[in-house]
């Protein structure tokens, strides 16, 4: 069977040294996970132990607690795809540096080109300012919606922060309500396609008022 532009984007990435992050003790490109047709992806900042030991996004005690936090807005990972801005894990779970942003950051574009997602959850700083194109801390922005070119974006705390500062979580939790409110006031009954009828719902996202354009 034919590989599709996804895979082969990822079997191009594997061995990937393009920036430092190849010599500086990753054991593997962690490329993503989840529905390569997903109406929509979560977006974190970089691999950490457990990640780039098992070479899946979000696999450790945060990627325990965004299942929880899925399954509250009745998703689960079946239903969406997970990247990360970086592909490889940072020295010591560090922040990523700009030059590694700027080396990764066409591969997540092109992931969420072939995906195609209709909406783009970030988690955190680093995934919300890389998409946003602009420095924005995460808790002016989050929870809510912005209507970019392809797609809309939606930031969030990462659970991360949470599981660092516990007085996070009910901020996390409820944007995460806030994130089930948005999705179920833009899921519809799925359009029937010639000869077959409707099955299930889809999510179709309507075009923004003027004011929601705009950032601030």
């Amino acid at each position: 069977m034919a590989s599709t532009p996804l895979q082969d984007l990822a079997a191009s990435l594997h061995d990937c040294q393009r920036c430092k992050l190849a010599k500086l003790g990753r054991s593997q490109v962690v490329f993503g996970v989840g529905n390569p047709h997903a109406s929509i992806m979560f977006v974190g900042e970089a691999p950490g132990f457990n990640e780039d030991q098992k070479g899946e996004p979000f696999v450790g005690a945060a990627g325990k607690l965004l299942n929880d936090l899925l399954l509250s807005a009745d998703l689960s990972r079946d239903h969406i795809y997970i990247a990360n801005v970086i592909k490889c894990r940072p020295p010591n779970n560090r922040d990523p540096e700009p030059d590694e942003v700027e080396t990764c950051k066409p591969f997540l574009l092109q992931q969420i080109q072939l995906i195609r997602p209709k909406l783009v959850c970030t988690l955190g700083n680093w995934a919300t300012q890389t998409l946003l194109e602009r420095k924005v801390g995460i808790t002016k922005v989050k929870a809510q919606a912005f209507y970019l070119k392809d797609f809309v974006l939606f930031p969030l705390l990462h659970p991360a922060a949470a599981l660092h500062q516990g007085n996070l979580l009910p901020t996390l939790k409820e944007d995460f309500k806030k994130l089930k409110e948005f999705l179920d006031k833009n899921t519809k009954p799925a359009e029937p396609a010639p000869g077959n009828p409707a099955t299930g719902q889809t999510l179709q996202i309507d075009s923004p008022t003027p004011e929601q354009i705009s950032l601030f």
